[in-house]
Parts: C-alpha cells; sequence; structure tokens
C-alpha cells in the first residue's frame, strides 16, 4: 500500500489525473441529483418567465452591471429575513438565464424589491440616488431615460428562451416588439425591478 501510495505521489501525471477523477466524481454526486429534483427544476406556482419589458431590463441590469453590488438571494437567517422577506428558492430562478444571485452587497439586496417603492421613486433613485437617499454611494445612470429600449433583438431572444423551455406562447413572441415601442431604458430596467419576488410573495 505504501509502494503504490509513493508511486501516485511521485509521479505528476498520475496524481493530477487522480485529483481530476476525485473532483469529478465528487463534482458529480453533488451536481447531478439536483437535476431530479423537483424543487430546484420546477418553477414556484405563480411565476411566469419575463415579459419583453421586464426581459429588456433584465438585460440591462446585467449589462450596467448592477449585480456587482446588489445580490438578489435572501438567506434563510432570520436576520435576513426580516429585513428583506421571504428566503430565496431555487424555483424562482428557473426562467433566470443567467441567475443574479450573487454575494455582494454593497447596495441591499434587491431580491424583494418588487412593489416596495413607486415607479417615480425608482425613476430618480436611478438617475441620481442621491435625490432620494443622500447618503448613496450608488452612481446615476441618467442616460436610461433618454434611451429607447431596443426591440431589435427582442423576438429572437424570446425564441432562443422558448427552446430552452422558457413557456413563451407565439403570440407573446409576436407582440414583444409593440411592448418595447415608445418605452426608454429606464421604463424597461423599472418594469424588471418592480417584478422582482412580488410573484413568490403573493403564493406564500
Amino acid at each position: 500500500m505504501a509502494k503504490g501510495h509513493e508511486k501516485v505521489e511521485t509521479n505528476t501525471a498520475l496524481l493530477i489525473i487522480l485529483i481530476l477523477l476525485v473532483a469529478a466524481i465528487g463534482g458529480l454526486v453533488q451536481i447531478v441529483p439536483l437535476y431530479f429534483m423537483p424543487s430546484t427544476t420546477q418553477a414556484v406556482e405563480g411565476i411566469e418567465p419575463y415579459d419583453a419589458l421586464r426581459l429588456a431590463g433584465r438585460d440591462i441590469y446585467v449589462r450596467e452591471g448592477c449585480y456587482l453590488c446588489h445580490s438578489q438571494m435572501i438567506r434563510p437567517f432570520r436576520a435576513e429575513t426580516e429585513r428583506y422577506g421571504h428566503y430565496s428558492v431555487a424555483g424562482e430562478f428557473v426562467y433566470d438565464r443567467p441567475f443574479q444571485w450573487g454575494s455582494k452587497r454593497t447596495g441591499p439586496d434587491l431580491a424583494r424589491v418588487g412593489g416596495r417603492y413607486s415607479d417615480d421613486w425608482h425613476r430618480v433613485h436611478l438617475i441620481n440616488p442621491r435625490d432620494v437617499v443622500p447618503e448613496s454611494i450608488m452612481p446615476g445612470y441618467p442616460w436610461l431615460d433618454e434611451t429607447p429600449a431596443d426591440a431589435s433583438d427582442i423576438k429572437r431572444k424570446m425564441e432562443v428562451l422558448n427552446l430552452m423551455g422558457d413557456p413563451y406562447t407565439p403570440e407573446q413572441i409576436e407582440n414583444a416588439p409593440a411592448m418595447l415601442e415608445g418605452k426608454t431604458e429606464l421604463d424597461a430596467i423599472i418594469a424588471y425591478m418592480q417584478g422582482l419576488g412580488t410573484d413568490i410573495t403573493s403564493t406564500r
């Protein structure tokens, strides 16, 4: 046994192969069962895929790097649930690609921000955060209010998401560009944030 162990330790290539093999097996043991658990693969009752406006807003949220300062994952601890609301569950995020969990909280968690503030509050806050939160260190995003929401590829995005399992109807995909007509990027990101966490809280 000692000889075999010594052989592994002195043979770099063999050691690397065995480490990778063990890591792969350990990873599979942890990951594969999750694919067969309904709680991690099926949407929570009431959760719908993003409509065209919210989908565009989610993409703007990602583009502007909002996830770098705001997580969207409430952990099941009293300190978190009392401040932010119901803890996050996997079924909430089945239509999020990519999901926005994160762990960085320079700003507050946004998982349950939907409906907490008015559209007007969000509008002012995004243009100049210090107008509503004087101590805020968040940058302003005034150009979002001047930039029309891009409808050029929204149908294609929804078609691809439909192939990946998001239950969009042909009518929803066909009407998607009209939903963005006359809207700004600011309108889109506000619509996205106003929906965050509202589906699960209305069903619990």
